[in-house]
Formats: structure tokens, C-alpha cells, sequence
């Protein structure tokens, strides 16, 4: 059906891009009619006026912010790309030459499991990116927005090495390379529409099986509650069976606990890593700087600090954890 395109322009989610500018287009154009757009953030509000934190207007744009949403999703078209060219030599061989089977591409079950068998493998790649600080610094980029509208879905990371990895059991199982990264595709582009704040709970037995924007709007609160809750990609059944759903029970406020307060893009990006290497330059022994890298965000040594919640914490050596923060525009 799609003979006529280049090659590259089959991926799922090249095609899909006039409709996530249809789709922002006109929830951005909703938030102008309705006086939703925004120039501060709700935590440079705070900021400003010596008060705690609280969330704009449902479905709020703020120019500045919605503009460092798209250029990441539009840096992440080629990053994504690299990776997958690299991902493509492994899993290559390993589908030619390690895979007990090769499935064939073109039967209806190959497709079904490799989309069910990468949702599955998604769900706990993105838990491990929420309780390991390594992956969680590839991660954070996606949740560092305030605002929950269909721009932060294109709020997308530059490092897809976890995933990559987390993904080798399906080439090894004799699903096709070419159907992993199809599969994977798909699962972003059903993802766009659950980030928005205009639909609410959906009939519920949709709710109890997909993942939905009532369960990601939970996904991306900094509330106590909410943190380290429905990973889920199209389905929320992993949530359940995990133990790690939450039903939502309020509006969440968005964004990182402690919030980045820029909107450049590469600072965006990589702030963690740089925080990561500047708490392990300053610990003391092997156990201290390990659990800085591959303990959960926001681990802190015992012999120092009672134990905190783990979930989107920033350490205590973040440059972001400040009394007053310096506000970057």
C-alpha cells in the first residue's frame, strides 16, 4: 500500500506527523480561545511570588515551553534513527544466526507478538528507567515539561540505548528486526493522544486493558501518590499484574519534583548526566558512587541521610535542588 513512498517514509511515525501538527494545531488553538496560553511556567510563578506550586489551567500551552517539546521530538527523528541503524547489525545476527526459529514477517500471529511481546518489554524498560538513575537520565526529558498536552508527547529522549537492549528477546525469539522497530513505532504513535488533558475516563473496560490519558496524566504527576505509577505503553494490564497501576484520583501537577527551570533543549537532555558525574566525583567508596549511578533517583547513602521516596527525585547534588532557584528564560 505504501509502494510509492521512500522507503524511509514508512516508518509508523513519519506518517503519522501531519497528524500530531493537525492534532497540536488545534489543541493549541483551543488553549488561545480559551485564554490557556501561558509566558511562566507554574513553578517560575511560584517562584515569583513565594508560593507552592500548582498547575495552570487544564490543557495550557506555554510558547516557549511547547517550542522545546517539538524541537527534542524533532532531534529525536535522527537520534532515533542512529539507533536503530546500530540496533539493526545485532539484531540481524542474532535473527540469522542465534534465533532458535524465524517467524515469517508476513503472518498475522509474527505481528501480534512482536506487538504484544515489545509492550510488554516496554513497560519494564520504562519502569527500569524510573528506578535506575542511568536510564532514568535518558528519561527525564520526557516528564521535565509542566504542562501535559500533545506537545509533551513529542518531549522525546536522544538515548534509546535501554530500550534497545530491552528489546533483544524478541529478534531472539525469531520475530523479524524490521517488525521490532515497526512495533515499536506503533507504540509511540498510539502514545501521542493519551497526553492530554480534553478527555477524561474512557468506557471501562477500555480503561481496565489500554493505557488511556486518565492513566498517563497519573504517569506524569510529581504528586507523592503518583509517582512510579502506570508505566504501560498501549496497554495498562502490565500495570496491574505488577503491581504499579494507580487510578486517577485528582489532577496531577506536572513536571519533576524539583523542576529544571530551562527550556533549553541540551540542558534538557543531559542536566542528569552532568549532575551523575558530579555526585560521584564527590563520594567516597565504590558502594556510594554505584548506587548514585544505578540506584534509584533521589538514593542517598544510609550512613547519612534517612532513606527518601524514590521516584522522580533529583539528588542532593543536583544543580537544580536550590532554596531559590535561578530561573533560566
Amino acid at each position: 500500500m505504501l509502494d510509492f513512498l521512500p522507503e524511509a517514509m514508512r516508518e509508523p511515525t513519519v506518517l503519522a506527523v501531519p497528524f500530531f501538527v493537525a492534532m497540536v494545531a488545534l489543541e493549541w488553538w483551543a488553549a488561545w480561545k480559551l485564554d490557556h496560553t501561558e509566558r511562566d511556567r507554574p513553578a517560575q510563578r511560584a517562584h515569583l511570588h513565594g508560593t507552592r506550586r500548582s498547575s495552570s489551567a487544564p490543557g495550557s500551552y506555554n510558547i516557549r515551553d511547547a517550542r522545546a517539546s517539538l524541537l527534542m521530538g524533532v532531534v529525536s527523528i535522527g537520534t532515533s534513527a542512529a539507533w536503530k541503524a546500530l540496533a539493526l547489525l545485532g539484531y540481524a545476527a542474532v535473527f540469522a544466526y542465534v534465533a532458535p526459529w524465524q517467524l515469517p514477517a508476513d503472518a498475522w500471529y509474527t505481528w501480534l507478538i512482536a506487538f504484544v511481546g515489545l509492550d510488554f518489554l516496554f513497560y519494564w524498560e520504562h519502569r527500569l528507567a524510573h528506578r535506575v538513575r542511568l536510564i532514568w537520565a535518558t528519561h527525564q526529558a520526557h516528564h521535565s515539561s509542566e504542562y501535559f498536552n500533545f506537545t509533551t508527547a513529542l518531549r522525546q529522549k536522544w538515548n534509546n540505548s535501554a530500550g534497545i537492549l530491552m528489546w533483544l528477546p524478541l529478534p531472539l525469539l525469531g520475530v523479524p528486526p524490521a517488525l521490532v522497530f515497526a512495533a515499536y513505532s506503533l507504540n509511540l504513535v498510539y502514545q501521542f493522544w493519551i497526553h492530554t488533558e480534553h478527555l477524561g475516563k474512557l468506557w471501562r473496560p477500555i480503561e481496565f486493558v489500554f493505557n488511556t490519558p486518565s492513566h498517563h496524566r497519573v504517569h506524569h504527576g510529581s504528586d507523592s501518590e503518583y509517582l512510579d505509577r502506570n508505566y504501560g505503553g498501549t496497554l495498562i494490564i502490565w500495570d496491574r499484574l505488577c503491581g504499579s497501576f494507580a487510578a486517577e484520583e485528582h489532577r496531577p501537577t506536572y513536571g519533576l519534583t524539583t523542576p529544571v527551570d530551562t527550556y533549553n533543549i541540551w540542558r534538557l537532555q543531559t542536566h542528569e548526566y552532568v549532575a551523575i558525574a558530579r555526585d560521584v566525583r564527590a563520594a567516597r567508596g565504590v558502594r556510594t558512587r554505584l548506587g548514585l549511578v544505578f540506584g534509584p533517583p533521589g538514593w542517598k547513602p544510609a550512613t547519612t541521610n534517612p532513606p527518601v521516596r524514590a521516584g522522580r527525585q533529583r539528588m542532593l547534588g543536583s544543580p537544580h535542588r536550590r532554596d531559590q532557584p535561578a530561573i533560566e528564560t
